[in-house]
């Protein structure tokens, strides 16, 4: 098997950061278990975190990378922020639900 081209490989290791930390977010998320534990954790702290990183690495790599590349960025950044958002919310009206009787 011939080695990748070193642009190719770089693409590659890229979107492999890319996704994760796509991943990491959702673990925090709740959306899927924790690789670890296997078990359904939330902590919005950490998938903010992720978010926040996912966001540093297209700010900081904008116009050094393939449009292929950015779009999969602001799919990334878009899903996982839509779903940020919603935790959120299920956790304010968690948080103001009165307690159980």
């Amino acid at each position: 098997m011939e080695p990748l081209p070193l642009e190719q490989k770089q693409q590659a290791l890229f979107m492999q950061l890319v996704i994760m930390f796509q991943q990491a977010a959702w673990s925090h998320l709740g959306k899927v278990p924790n690789p670890m534990t296997n078990k359904i954790e939330r902590d919005l702290e950490q998938a903010r975190l992720s978010i926040d990183m996912i966001d540093m690495l297209k700010t900081r790599t904008q116009g050094n990378i393939s449009s292929e590349e950015n779009q999969m960025l602001e799919h990334v950044l878009r899903e996982l922020r839509l779903n940020y958002i919603d935790e959120l919310d299920k956790d304010k009206k968690e948080k103001a639900a009165p307690p159980p009787a």
